[in-house]
């Protein structure tokens, strides 16, 4: 087993790397002057069982297309097994067509994957599970959710939590999250306008004097969970955290959060966070890389990953 790493969470890589007590394997990723990306593989792979730690985040193309060529490089670097580990899947909110005449980027980046040369996909939290189905390869879909639920038991007395969905498409996520932690489980209606901006509606269940959780995959512009919060604290809430998987935190997100009434906003490092993000007062990062880390152990070791979740 060798494990590789593109530039997009070269940290993530090297944590998982010591969970798993090996070296981060030797490779070049650089570019030509006019950006064109270069891979060498600088030790030998010949027979072994590769994993590619990539997630495909901001730049989201120039990290896919990293993968694709180290996928490509190891291939024909005759390596016995290519596993591509995306902790973030980038494009993943495509995942329909939601108006006539749009793609569903989401099956072509998966198509690309498995044409370059992978022969798994190891993924975390994907937005939609149905994209599992997108893959023509095996793939599996690791759930931070025992990360997250260690990490709220030693932060909060759950005799007084809520889990909240921020909206009825998360419910499924929540409801999993509130039987872990055998609490309570409440609701966000809101209505979405247009992409990135929303407007809480209504609460759906009791939140007086209770402890929030926010539980969703992905934080991008930050605008639904400081609404959300808003709204919460205006419905008697003692205090509102958001606990979510991916922190794209893309934009203005970053001083949205700070400057919001979110008592804490707690994401993994399945994306490399940015000095903005560590600096912040109220974001906190809990690492994957022990999950993913066991994970990639099973998986060489043709073991069941999906124990890990039982």
């Amino acid at each position: 087993m060798k494990v590789f790493a593109g530039n997009s969470n070269r940290q993530l890589a090297e944590a998982i790397c010591n969970y798993l007590n090996v070296p981060l394997g030797k490779a070049s990723v650089r570019r030509f002057a006019d950006q064109e990306i270069f891979v060498e593989i600088q030790e030998n792979v010949r027979g072994e069982d590769v994993f590619l730690v990539q997630p495909t985040a901001f730049p989201a193309n120039d990290h896919l297309m990293e993968l694709l060529i180290m996928i490509d490089a190891m291939r024909r670097s005759s390596a016995r097994r290519i596993t591509a580990v995306l902790p973030y899947f980038g494009y993943a909110r495509q995942d329909r067509r939601a108006s006539g005449r749009t793609p569903i980027s989401a099956k072509l980046v998966a198509n690309l994957i498995t044409e370059a040369g992978a022969d798994r996909v190891m993924t975390l939290d994907l937005h939609a599970g149905q994209i599992q189905g997108f893959f023509d390869i095996p793939t599996d879909n690791l759930f931070a959710m025992p990360v997250l639920t260690r990490d709220i038991k030693s932060h909060y007395d759950l005799s007084n939590v809520v889990v909240v969905s921020p909206d009825v498409g998360g419910v499924v996520r929540a409801r999993a999250l509130a039987k872990r932690l055998d609490c309570l489980l409440a609701i966000v209606d809101k209505r979405r306008d247009r992409p990135g901006e929303s407007e809480v509606m209504n609460i759906i269940g009791d939140i007086a004097g209770k402890d929030c959780l926010l539980i969703d995959d992905i934080v991008d512009s930050g605008g639904t969970l400081c609404n959300a919060a808003d709204a919460m604290l205006s419905k008697g809430a003692s205090s509102v955290t958001a606990y979510i998987t991916h922190g794209v935190l893309s934009g203005g997100a970053v001083t949205r959060v700070t400057s919001s009434k979110l008592r804490e906003l707690v994401i993994t490092d399945s994306i490399q966070p940015t000095t903005a993000v560590l600096s912040a007062h109220n974001i906190r990062v809990v690492t994957t890389a022990p999950l993913i880390g066991e994970a990639i152990s099973r998986t060489a070791q043709e073991e069941s990953v999906s124990s890990l979740f039982d």
